[in-house]
């Protein structure tokens, strides 16, 4: 499979700050690549190199074989971006704003396509400053879209959205998967991750510290027994979770011993995040 995205040894640096630290992945054509992390992780300042839209203090990042920087002529067409915050004009209609942002692309799809796609059409003639704040989410994901990208960049396209609004995101992306779209996502939703994601790292303090599919991240991680006896809670780790379950409560009946509140819990994307991001996790995981 042909790789589309190249990132090798690249650096990104705020004064003394490195916010990106010696950074190394590719993203192969028509992949779901996701990149979690705290804020602070450095997930948008990659991005923001990838997108072309800043130039790597050291190393380099390849779309297509080209620099997004030097050669942004010839790799802008192709893109699709989704920032964190849109910053639409709040006097334009929705619909005005998907044409004035079709009219920067080389091969715009129809916008009244478009908004169906992402359920705006009955608020084609609302005025952007009037929308709520998951519809302008979704005029964000609309003009990513409306240029019929090859690659699209999405940093954290469903933050905002209710349940019902992101699983109807989730299908979007999915077909656009099917039609060969090669997608780079952030997102703070585990859930949205372990859902779209072919591969995926976790980032922190600028650097990767995993990456791999989400079944070969919760392999590394122990999957967990636990019980009650006396009143105190028993919890046992293991990689063999089906053959120690068997042997526990093998004893249990065997012994005639009663275990309060049992569970079998396999390893989590969620373990893994907390392992590695500790304390700052638990924005993303609540």
């Amino acid at each position: 499979m042909d790789t589309v995205i190249e990132v090798h040894e690249m650096t990104r640096r705020y004064g003394g700050y490195v916010a990106v630290d010696k950074l190394n992945l590719t993203v192969r054509a028509g992949e779901i690549y996701g990149l979690l992390g705290t804020n602070g992780a450095g997930k948008t300042s990659t991005l923001e190199v990838m997108e072309g839209l800043a130039r790597p203090s050291e190393g380099t990042v390849r779309i297509s074989g080209m620099d997004p920087v030097r050669e942004r002529a010839k790799v802008r067409p192709h893109l699709g971006i989704m920032l964190q915050s849109g910053g639409l004009p709040q006097a334009l209609t929705v619909a005005e704003s998907l044409e004035m942002w079709a009219g920067t692309c080389s091969t715009p799809r129809p916008i009244a396509e478009v908004l169906e796609e992402v359920q705006l059409s009955h608020r084609a003639d609302v005025k952007v400053g009037a929308l709520s704040g998951g519809e302008q989410r979704r005029l964000d994901l609309a003009c990513a879209v409306v240029g019929d990208p090859a690659v699209l960049f999405l940093d954290e396209p469903t933050t905002g959205l209710d349940p019902e609004s992101r699983h109807r995101v989730w299908g979007m992306l999915e077909e656009m998967k099917r039609r060969g779209v090669t997608m780079m996502l952030t997102t703070h939703y585990l859930d949205e991750a372990e859902q779209l994601c072919d591969r995926l790292s976790i980032m922190d303090g600028g650097r990767i510290e995993c990456e791999g599919t989400v079944a070969e991240l919760t392999a590394r991680e122990p999957a967990h027994l636990s019980y009650r006896r006396d009143g105190e809670l028993v919890n046992i780790p293991t990689f063999d979770l089906q053959g120690e379950t068997h042997a526990l409560l093998t004893w249990a009946h065997d012994n005639n011993v009663v275990l309060d509140s049992f569970a079998a819990q396999p390893a989590t994307l969620e373990h893994v995040f907390l392992r590695i991001a500790g304390d700052n996790a638990k924005e993303v995981t609540r």
